[in-house]
């Protein structure tokens, strides 16, 4: 049953700024809406209408921060159509209106930005890739800088032979903002060649990676990803034209260290 309220949890995330509904979902999965309520508070202790709420603010709060769009067009990218709505129940979750948090948040970036170390940050343009991961929801703490990440990954060792050996990924929803429901996706990157009439075991799935900008950073460690991630934040806000999207960044493992792959923002 985990694995079908996986897939559901996913579907509310994938469909954040839709106005799809849970009658939706429970007609794709072929139960009733009852049923997929039940089950779904069963897994994650919360009903799936209030766990797209929490996604859909706290999405809502990253592009706040990391972006320049305005409040009324941040609302309708989070789903909602309302911005009354949208403002009330931000204060609920916040205590603070949008613009106000907004303001608060960058203002406690800029007070950090003199105190972390510096990195590297490399512009890359990236094609379309895919990457055949499994999702975590108590995510341990970056896997050992996803050194024998499949011990954590239900049925990883059975992925094909022709992926198994692929650079390991690690999708970091709750990042850069801490999230109330932790999210990892993880797995391998899958070469074009491979992803045609590939295999997965449960509870593995072929996701895709859109062509996009990112700001690249090698690290060490993963005990320098919350420092990167900062140094990148506050350089965004600093710089003209580089901002950061709010999506999930990347890390990938390399053959002498990792490199963590931020989300640019694109022109609309």
């Amino acid at each position: 049953m985990f694995n079908e309220m996986m897939r559901a949890e996913i579907w509310l995330q994938e469909t954040l700024d839709s106005q799809l509904s849970i009658e939706d979902l429970a007609t794709r999965m072929g139960y009733s809406s009852s049923q997929v309520r039940r089950r779904f508070r069963q897994s994650f202790g919360i009903s799936p209408s209030a766990y797209r709420d929490m996604l859909r603010l706290e999405k809502a709060a990253r592009l706040l921060i990391h972006t320049p769009h305005g409040v009324h067009d941040i609302a309708r990218r989070c789903g909602y159509r309302n911005h009354s709505a949208f403002t009330r129940a931000f204060q609920r979750r916040y205590h603070v209106a949008p613009r106000e948090y907004r303001q608060n948040q960058r203002l406690e970036l800029y007070r950090h930005r003199h105190n972390l170390p510096h990195f590297s940050v490399k512009m890359i343009d990236l094609p379309l890739r895919r990457a055949a991961v499994t999702r975590l929801y108590q995510p341990p703490e970056i896997i050992e800088n996803l050194d024998n990440w499949e011990r954590n990954a239900d049925g990883a060792y059975d992925l094909p032979a022709r992926i198994s050996n692929a650079a390991p990924i690690a999708i970091l929803h709750d990042h850069p903002l801490a999230s109330e429901s932790p999210r990892i996706d993880l797995g391998v990157l899958v070469e074009e060649e491979h992803a045609h009439r590939l295999a997965l075991p449960l509870p593995f799935r072929l996701v895709v990676l859109p062509a996009q900008r990112y700001a690249s950073i090698s690290i060490e460690d993963s005990s320098h990803l919350t420092s990167a991630m900062l140094f990148m934040a506050c350089r965004s806000l600093s710089e003209h034209g580089v901002y950061l999207s709010g999506e999930a960044p990347q890390l990938i493992k390399g053959k002498y260290e990792l490199e963590l792959r931020l989300p640019l923002l694109e022109d609309d």
